[in-house]
């Protein structure tokens, strides 16, 4: 693989970051074990996961995610060295009135539980996972850099803010001397285009933040799993997912889909793996986050770093999805 800098650190990660969301929900721990192991032997380097993960599975208390990973560095399986390992602080973890959002009575409590859960000294990404309109940025800001400063976390960024938001918190940062945010989460891929490209796009660009796209198949709409005018599949979450519903009601998501699935069928690769290519190849985009639950996802993934996608192939992905 070949390795991208992380924004402004010496942090040299892959092209693909190993999301872990399904770890504990739809993948078992040991299918989550295995898919840390033969991602890091791929090449993988990067891993992003919440200690809010996956509180929403009945009997889950969330941190199960940080659990796994943190089971996986002390079986000896991952090698801690060869790591950079991102978590997310922001939701409910606890009850009371400071058991969620960006306080700093929230964040010193909960990064001493995401470090516990996955037996590590040091956070290499702690990022915001959204907004808290409750809290003053600046409050925010001061406790990251105290953690910084303290040596529980190396660096910081944030997850689904807005282009007014991030420049906010840059801004004060820069004002007050405090750490700045190094890179950013936004919900970007062929189907959701839109608010990245006309907002953020040249933000990052103009503050080297690196770009980390999640749900970057867009919920499994573009992995070909699903067919115009036909019901989705049963088990997939197109019955569940609102973002699926959504796009299923948008005629211009299905011509994307069909330009990708066409465009893949004439490479001989899966949908999926170009639909990721098609981020690889952007050059505001560093690494793209993905999330299988099982080896089969995860092999289909691994393969797009291969595919270097013409000029012609990225602009008939473009010129279909142009809008959405």
């Amino acid at each position: 693989m070949e390795y991208r800098k992380l924004g402004t650190t010496d942090f040299m990660v892959s092209p693909l970051c190993l999301g872990t969301m399904q770890f504990g929900w739809t993948a078992d721990e040991e299918t989550s074990l295995a898919i840390l192991t033969v991602a890091q032997e791929a090449g993988v380097n990067f891993i992003d996961t919440a200690d809010v993960y996956s509180r929403w599975v009945p009997g889950n208390p969330g941190g199960v995610s940080e659990s796994i990973v943190g089971n996986w560095l002390k079986r000896g399986a991952g090698r801690r060295d060869e790591v950079v390992i991102a978590t997310k602080v922001r939701g409910r973890m606890w009850e009371g009135p400071d058991g969620e959002g960006l306080s700093r009575s929230h964040i010193l409590r909960a990064v001493e539980g995401s470090l516990n859960r996955m037996g590590i000294d040091t956070i290499d990404l702690y990022q915001l996972h959204s907004p808290d309109l409750k809290t003053p940025i600046e409050e925010t800001l001061r406790a990251l850099d105290d953690l910084i400063r303290s040596g529980k976390v190396r660096a910081i960024g944030c997850s689904n803010f807005t282009a007014e938001q991030t420049s906010d918190a840059l801004t004060v940062s820069k004002e007050r001397g405090l750490a700045a945010f190094v890179s950013i989460q936004p919900h970007y891929n062929l189907v959701h285009r839109r608010e990245y490209e006309a907002e953020l796009e040249s933000l990052c660009a103009e503050n080297s933040l690196a770009v980390l796209p999640y749900s970057p198949l867009a919920s499994g709409f573009l992995t070909g799993k699903y067919q115009r005018g036909q019901p989705p599949p049963a088990g997939s979450r197109g019955a569940s997912s609102q973002r699926i519903r959504d796009l299923e009601t948008k005629t211009g998501a299905w011509s994307a889909l069909e330009a990708l699935a066409g465009l893949a069928d004439s490479l001989g690769r899966s949908p999926a793996q170009i639909a990721l290519a098609w981020l690889l190849s952007l050059p505001t985009v560093t690494s793209p986050i993905i999330g299988p639950r099982s080896l089969e996802q995860l092999s289909d993934n691994l393969a797009s770093v291969e595919i270097r996608l013409n000029q012609s192939e990225r602009q008939a992905l473009e010129e279909a999805s142009s809008g959405l």
